[in-house]
């Protein structure tokens, strides 16, 4: 499979890798697959520009299955990393027996969790050093009103952070890209994403924030506004200072090839 990224992508998934200092000398990254469009994207990114990065580096892929679809073999996605010559584990797990349970409240956030639980395991037995995942720019903006909205906290994920309980990092290089970029994606990438088996699929709070931002007749600047509130407007710093071009350009430079 012949590998290109746009240069529109390239340059912003580069800026994220420069100026959050995502992607460093020997890394041995593993990207969480769910066979949805952001990850199959992150995926196709890494692989390509592993070629044309001055660094050295490592990309495998994860799928944790949850347990919706007895026997799931994922035929999919493991052609689709065959292809992109990545390597690919699925960890089988019984979550879905635990978030669909009656009694379990807000099924959404134990799922996350032990999620979470079952990719630090693996990636402490593997020998993984970081989680990349396919957060993009419109994950953070509606993440950070979420937080606002329905639990009265300033806060939003990082785009680069360190889990100490499990000594590994979460790096997320797809967060200069909006929604309809990761969208339009299936073209480069040649992957059909997969729907998800999850019966509360499409039902978070996400999508209730998602449609919010898009009933605001001016919702483009809305959207950047709040964006700019991650850094500009908060009482605490959520997201780092942004760099000045010089700064950024001599943090590019060390990372690309001539």
């Amino acid at each position: 499979m012949k590998l290109s990224l746009p240069k529109s992508y390239t340059r912003k998934i580069a800026r994220a890798i420069a100026e959050f200092e995502l992607i460093e000398e020997g890394d041995n990254i593993l990207v969480g697959f769910s066979g949805g469009k952001d990850s199959s994207l992150l995926l196709y990114a890494l692989a390509t520009l592993q070629k044309s990065m001055g660094i050295n580096f490592k990309v495998s892929a994860l799928t944790i299955d949850l347990g919706f679809e007895e026997d799931a073999e994922f035929k999919e996605m493991k052609d689709y990393c065959k292809k992109l010559e990545i390597p690919y584990y699925i960890e089988r797990t019984k979550i879905s027996e635990i978030i669909t349970d009656e009694a379990t409240k807000n099924p959404c956030a134990k799922c996350a969790y032990f999620r979470k639980g079952a990719i630090s395991k693996f990636m402490k037995e593997a020998g993984f050093n970081k989680i990349a995942y396919g957060h993009h720019y419109d994950d953070a903006v509606e993440t950070f009103l979420m937080s606002i909205l329905y639990s009265g906290q300033v806060k939003t994920f990082e785009p680069k952070s360190y889990l100490d309980n499990s000594d590994i990092y979460v790096i997320r290089p797809l967060l200069y890209l909006r929604e309809q970029e990761t969208l339009a994606a299936k073209k480069i990438t040649e992957f059909e994403p997969i729907p998800s088996p999850c019966p509360h699929d499409g039902e978070t709070k996400r999508e209730e924030i998602k449609q919010l931002l898009r009933s605001f007749d001016d919702s483009k600047q809305i959207f950047y506004n709040v964006a700019a509130a991650m850094r500009e407007g908060a009482p605490l710093q959520l997201w780092p200072q942004e760099l000045a071009d010089k700064e950024l350009l001599e943090r590019t430079n060390k990372l690309w090839k001539g």
